[in-house]
């Protein structure tokens, strides 16, 4: 059943980044194979102009071995992890980055950075994690919020997630992005909490959240098909037209994305907000075509300042 048909990179955020200038971006452990290549894709494609943190010598090494001409971009040097993600930071506050890319470092590590007080990447919002997956063939995308970051989201968290994912949407277009508040069923029932947190963050949204319409409880089905919708009466604009899926778990995020690109051929770009710059979270099983989509994405944010 797995899928191995090639990715698609979607055609129309390029489009949207072509006529911006590429992010100054630090690569936050650029001295293994795999970050730098994707950074290199993003510098070709003119999405970003990376930085580069880490160990020096070995990010020279590196970059030689996969045929790249670095003597032209910024090489800072550092040591250890945490001296890696907090120099990036650094060059985050001082206005010499306005995107961060996750490279070989660990993800607590890289997040860390971002979150110390003393540099000043904290906004009022949560960090919230938005993977946009397209498939082959579609430029329509669908936004799964949170899959990567937020383990058990409370309803304040998920509010914040929600609107962080308009935000995105507004920036590629979208005016009125639909949100659906995911849970196993359309009912408020005790005995699943999801729903009764999905119809509270329904409520709340109407007075807290701008520029998008949120509803739920909603199953996945009655969350992306009209016909379910239908069926089960559910008369809602949302209900089987959602352009964002506000899921109760990182369980159900993670798993909807990696379906998606396992059984689907997604193309999966991963952007956080709620920073003061945005950030890419990239995985070591992600195709260039995610990577390069993630990068545009950021661009696109970035330049829409998108700080949270």
């Amino acid at each position: 059943m797995l899928q191995t048909d090639s990715y698609e990179c979607p055609e129309y955020l390029l489009q949207l980044a072509a006529d911006l200038p590429p992010t100054p971006t630090a690569l936050v452990g650029a001295h293994a194979s795999l970050p730098l290549e994707s950074a290199k894709l993003g510098f070709e494609k003119g999405l970003i102009t990376p930085v580069l943190v880490g160990e020096e010598v070995t990010i020279r090494k590196t970059a030689n071995r996969i045929d790249w001409d670095i003597s032209k971009l910024r090489v800072v040097d550092t040591s250890s992890e945490t001296e890696t993600s907090n120099t990036a930071a650094a060059l985050a506050r001082d206005g010499c980055v306005t995107a961060l890319m996750k490279g070989q470092i660990h993800t607590d590590n890289f997040m860390l950075g971002i979150l110390r007080k003393e540099f000043g990447l904290r906004t009022g919002r949560r960090l919230t994690h938005i993977f946009h997956m397209t498939i082959p063939g579609s430029d329509r995308p669908l936004m799964i919020t949170d899959g990567a970051v937020n383990v058990a989201p409370n309803v304040d968290t998920r509010l914040q997630a929600a609107q962080n994912a308009i935000d995105l949407a507004h920036a590629l277009g979208n005016k009125d992005p639909k949100v659906a508040v995911l849970s196993g069923t359309e009912e408020k029932l005790e005995s699943m909490p999801s729903s009764m947190e999905a119809a509270e963050i329904t409520e709340r949204a109407a007075t807290e959240i701008t520029g998008g319409q949120v509803f739920g409880p909603l199953a996945f089905d009655n969350a992306v098909s009209a016909e379910a919708a239908k069926l089960k009466k559910i008369t809602h604009p949302v209900a089987g037209h959602a352009d964002i899926l506000l899921v109760p778990n990182i369980e159900t995020g993670n798993s909807l994305f990696k379906m998606m690109v396992y059984f689907m051929n997604s193309c999966a770009a991963g952007i956080v907000l709620g920073a003061k710059v945005p950030v890419i979270l990239t995985s070591r099983a992600d195709p260039p075509e995610a990577r390069i989509a993630s990068a545009a994405l950021a661009n696109i944010a970035a330049h829409a300042g998108l700080a949270g």
